[in-house]
């Protein structure tokens, strides 16, 4: 019954960061932190390293923190929600999105092409303030719709 606990736990937390990336999408990389966040939406820059990628050291930083201190006793399943959503965010978006590693090319699955398409419409504007669709894997629904 315990491992049904930790797969619960790291189910709710990998769920969770779908809301936390919205929100610190939204309120923090196009807020405060615009600084940070500016230069993956301009692409002024010649590195394949970008400001932005801190906000995802950030991250990996707070799951290391769960699994190395593990006070309480689901601390690793958190710890693990963290680090698999890190895996899924880097995946979906820098590898099939942004194409940092050429892989995915040719995805033409109604899901791939709906974040696709979120996506896109997140980086038509180069303002912090007038961008739409912070989310990442769960896009608004009509961007999942069946379109060519």
């Amino acid at each position: 019954m315990e491992i049904l606990i930790w797969i619960v736990v790291f189910l709710a937390t990998f769920l969770l960061m779908e809301f936390m990336a919205w929100f610190s999408h939204k309120y923090i990389m196009h807020g405060f932190l615009w600084i940070l966040h500016k230069d993956h939406h301009h692409k002024d820059h010649k590195s394949w390293w970008e400001r932005n990628d801190l906000f995802f050291v950030f991250y990996a930083v707070i799951s290391m923190y769960f699994f190395m201190v593990a006070q309480f006793q689901f601390a690793i399943a958190i710890g693990a929600g963290i680090a698999g959503y890190g895996l899924a965010y880097f995946v979906v978006h820098d590898i099939f999105i942004h194409q940092r590693f050429k892989l995915f090319r040719k995805a033409n699955h109604w899901y791939a092409k709906g974040i696709r398409r979120a996506h896109k419409i997140h980086h038509k504007h180069l303002g912090k303030g007038e961008s739409e669709c912070f989310g990442m894997l769960i896009p608004p629904l009509r961007f999942l719709k069946n379109k060519k």
